[in-house]
Formats: structure tokens, C-alpha cells, sequence
């Protein structure tokens, strides 16, 4: 019998928002309560999540929203110091922070579908306060 999961997976988006080496489905999380960033990308052929903080500094690393491979889509590339990381799994093969990988976020496609699980140190973020009305 499968353990069930300690945090009910979410919906990210439909997997067809997730271009091959394109842009990241970028979105807000709570790392250990306070407010971060995380993001999913297809790349070869497989949906992969990671915390949108950089090893080296504790700074976002897209480039442009959603933007985090090089020009060549081949490397995730930290835009504030160039740390360069290996898709597939987070490993940090140049710069700054050489040898330790970014926070990997369990993610996996389903029926058309991109899924986050969240756990003990990465939650969903709550909702914006709806506007009100004056």
C-alpha cells in the first residue's frame, strides 16, 4: 500500500504551457513561512521544479519572467552571477556555488496536467486579499 502524501498535490498548469526548453511556469510559494518563488520547465521531454533561488545568493534567477536557460536553452543560468546549473536535476557545474544543486520540487504531469507536491519546508503561498470595494 502507498503512504499517502503529507500535502495534497496542486494543479501548476496544463502540460502544453510547458514548451520544450522554453519559458517556466513561474509561481509563489512560502520556503520555511516567508515568500519565494518556484518555477517548472520542460526539458528533454520531462517536467522539472525548482525553488527560483539562486546556491550562491538567496536571489531569483530568472533573467526575464520565467526566462532561466542560456540563449542555447542548454543551461539554467542564475542571471545575477552566472551560476550555471543542469537541468535534469539542479547541479550546479559552473560559478558561483559549483557543486550544489537548487532545491528540486516534486512535480509530475498527469492527464494533461502539471502537478506540484508541496512538503514540510515549501507550502503554497495563500491567495492574494481579494480588492475591495471603497
Amino acid at each position: 500500500m502507498t503512504e499517502p502524501a503529507a500535502f495534497p498535490r496542486i494543479a501548476l498548469c496544463a502540460s502544453q504551457a510547458l514548451v520544450e526548453r522554453g519559458d517556466a511556469w513561474v509561481f509563489d510559494v512560502l520556503l520555511w513561512g516567508r515568500p519565494a518563488r518556484a518555477f517548472a520547465l520542460r526539458f528533454e521531454g520531462r517536467v522539472v521544479g525548482y525553488l527560483n533561488r539562486c546556491v550562491h545568493v538567496a536571489a531569483e534567477m530568472d533573467w526575464q519572467p520565467g526566462r532561466f536557460l542560456d540563449t542555447q536553452k542548454r543551461w539554467i543560468v542564475c542571471a545575477l552571477h552566472g551560476a550555471t546549473f543542469e537541468p535534469s536535476d539542479g547541479y550546479c557545474i559552473a560559478g558561483p556555488g559549483r557543486g550544489q544543486r537548487l532545491r528540486a520540487l516534486r512535480v509530475e504531469e498527469e492527464g494533461g496536467q502539471v502537478w506540484w507536491w508541496p512538503d514540510a519546508d515549501v507550502r503554497p503561498a495563500p491567495p492574494p486579499p481579494a480588492p475591495t470595494l471603497s
